[in-house]
């Protein structure tokens, strides 16, 4: 028998607007609690109320907190960002939606605590318009973060751009999980700008390899740069979709491109170089991107045909191929490892807090400016456990 008192006396239209909002279908919230679609159903219109219990675990289930459910009306939410996605993508997920609405909280609270602090707006955010050159925006990105493509000091560019970036007052997160069972899909988004003045963040979906990410990384700079937020996904070049591509989009990957390719590095490798698949792979490889977009790149730089692009391009398809059956295969052998070890969690934390966005919250903790309760769901890490995060970050 269940008491009266056991009951949670939400707001029916609130209960249901934090299902839609989290893009979760009756079906799958039901299962969350146990109780079939038409006992949800009840609850969203007011005919019968949870347990508080159940309430609980849906306000987890939604990602949002307990008391939400009890406000008198829908809330005012974050504003969603703008959809620059290629045309005919599937809709957002419920994965998608969490890590926008997570990066957002992230980036509201340091844009507030930066702008309260009267802390110089970063002069790069919205330099430029779509109306400029590409180029001259690639290059201002490029001596903004002091990077220079043909020399990376590691085979590893992409934390070669996270820490130039972080060092000029842009988060950068990184993930691609929420946790083990909501996976992020890089089809559906490969990363994400807020172009705020105060607080630039950027998002990459590091399900991804690693040349994809460094692509969708410039790219979300350009968004940066030229003060359009939004979520970007099929970010590398590709030849004859222009159609399908907003302009923005278009004019992002020429500025990626420019920055990780520039002409005048491309232009000075030997022309052997892009006579063969293993040619292109090598240059790309220390360029730091795909054989795909370093192709595309040669083709507008007249450096190969368009026969023998296509011509590569097969061949780098099938290689491609070839490398995503290996890449699965030690996926496989990595599986027993995980279960006894796994990756190391705060590790994962960090990157997905973004370093700078890290420190920065730790700092304000450790100078007694913010609670520990604001900290710990800010880093999404208990209190007892900062010193191992902090240790990841000396690392």
């Amino acid at each position: 028998m269940t008491y009266m008192a056991d009951k949670a006396f939400i707001t029916p239209n609130v209960l249901k607007w934090a299902r839609e909002s989290a893009r979760m279908t009756e079906e799958t919230a039901a299962a969350k609690v146990s109780v079939s679609a038409e006992k949800l159903k009840e609850w969203e219109t007011g005919s019968s109320y949870p347990t508080i219990r159940q309430a609980q675990q849906l306000a987890k289930a939604y990602k949002r907190p307990f008391a939400l459910f009890f406000l008198p009306d829908i809330p005012r939410d974050f504003q969603p960002l703008q959809d620059f996605r290629k045309s005919g993508s599937k809709a957002l997920s419920t994965s998608s939606i969490f890590i926008i609405r997570e990066i957002q909280q992230k980036q509201a609270w340091i844009s507030e605590v930066n702008s309260e602090n009267q802390e110089e707006k970063l002069p790069f955010v919205g330099r430029f318009s779509i109306n400029d050159n590409p180029q001259k925006v690639a290059n201002d990105i490029l001596a903004t973060l002091k990077i220079n493509p043909a020399f990376y000091k590691t085979d590893n560019p992409i934390k070669e751009w996270i820490d130039a970036a972080e060092s000029k007052g842009i988060f950068v997160s990184r993930t691609s999980f929420i946790h083990s069972r909501l996976k992020l899909d890089s089809e559906e988004m490969q990363g994400f700008a807020i172009a705020d003045p105060y607080a630039p963040f950027i998002f990459v979906n590091s399900d991804d390899w690693n040349a994809p990410q460094l692509f969708t990384l410039v790219h979300e700079l350009a968004h940066i740069w030229i003060a359009v937020s939004g979520i970007s996904n099929e970010v590398e070049p590709l030849l004859n979709q222009k159609d399908k591509f907003h302009p923005v989009e278009l004019f992002c990957n020429e500025v990626a491109a420019n920055a990780l390719m520039p002409k005048e590095i491309v232009i000075g490798f030997d022309t052997s170089a892009f006579q063969t698949s293993k040619g292109i792979f090598k240059v790309a490889k220390q360029l730091g991107v795909s054989s795909f977009a370093l192709l595309v790149r040669a083709l507008h730089l007249n450096i190969i045909s368009t026969p023998a692009y296509q011509n590569l391009k097969k061949q780098a398809d099938s290689e491609y191929l070839e490398y995503l059956r290996r890449e699965e295969e030690k996926k496989a052998s990595q599986k027993g490892k995980e279960k006894s070890g796994g990756p190391n969690y705060f590790l994962l934390q960090l990157n997905r807090n973004s370093r700078l966005f890290t420190q920065t919250v730790l700092d304000a903790f450790r100078g007694g400016f913010i609670e520990p309760t604001v900290a710990s769901k800010l880093l999404n890490v208990q209190v007892n456990k900062f010193q191992k995060l902090e240790s990841q970050l000396l690392k």
